[in-house]
């Protein structure tokens, strides 16, 4: 089975400026993305999508592979993520390479560790999955969470009946945008991952830190800092 990497890093970014090259600790973000996913040893190539020249001879001093760059389609505000892995796919494939799946590895995550991506390996092998992907225990119970009306009243917000008997909630867990497997063949049928033949690989909370703005950027430093 071959497999690839595939790390999106678009130039730019309205949140965090720059983020996926900002120095964390004296190295760019997407450095440790490509860290873990060089130290999983699962990939036959690791490889980042982007439309910078500046961040693939970044990428490349990292170890990655950019063999291209995005078109101008897939570089654009409105393309997905998604497009971006279709056109890696397809330019792979038109120079002779050809993979079996792909992971999708977003470089916000800085603390997903080489282990995290081996266990997701594992999880798809053992399942003979289609799609694995990462997730994570919710902060707050979702019996917690609602939405509110024009005049902001709390009633009905929460049901009156355990309201208050937190440890008696059932688990919840979300995306947390670390990590998504796929098989090819399956992913070029449809692309959606939530459906029959996909499964849940569970991270930890601290792993599962994903970087939109400055906040986040701080948090995940001095999480990596003190080793937390």
């Amino acid at each position: 089975m071959k497999n690839l990497a595939i790390i999106p890093a678009r130039s730019g970014s309205k949140g965090l400026v720059d983020k996926n090259i900002k120095p964390m600790n004296g190295k760019p973000l997407m450095g440790y993305t490509i860290d873990a996913a060089l130290g999983s040893g699962v990939f036959d190539a690791v490889m980042v999508s982007t439309d910078s020249e500046k961040y693939a001879e970044i990428a490349r001093g990292l170890g990655a592979e950019v063999p291209f760059l995005r078109s101008e389609r897939t570089a654009s505000d409105s393309a997905s993520s998604w497009d971006a892995v279709t056109e890696v796919i397809e330019k792979y494939a038109e120079s002779g390479k050809t993979f079996d799946t792909f992971c999708l590895l977003q470089p916000t995550s800085p603390l997903r560790t080489s282990e995290d991506i081996r266990g997701a390996y594992d999880l798809f092998i053992e399942k003979k999955a289609n799609f694995v992907v990462s997730v994570c225990e919710t902060e707050h119970p979702l019996s917690w969470c609602g939405t509110l009306r024009e005049n902001f009243s709390m009633d009905g917000f929460i049901e009156r009946k355990g309201a208050n008997q937190r440890q008696k909630m059932q688990k919840s867990y979300r995306l947390n945008g670390s990590i998504y497997i796929a098989d090819i063949v399956a992913f070029a049928e449809d692309n959606f991952f939530y459906r029959d033949g996909s499964y849940a690989y569970v991270m930890s909370t601290r792993s599962s830190v994903d970087i939109d703005n400055e906040e986040d950027f701080l948090y995940a430093e001095l999480l990596m800092n003190r080793g937390l």
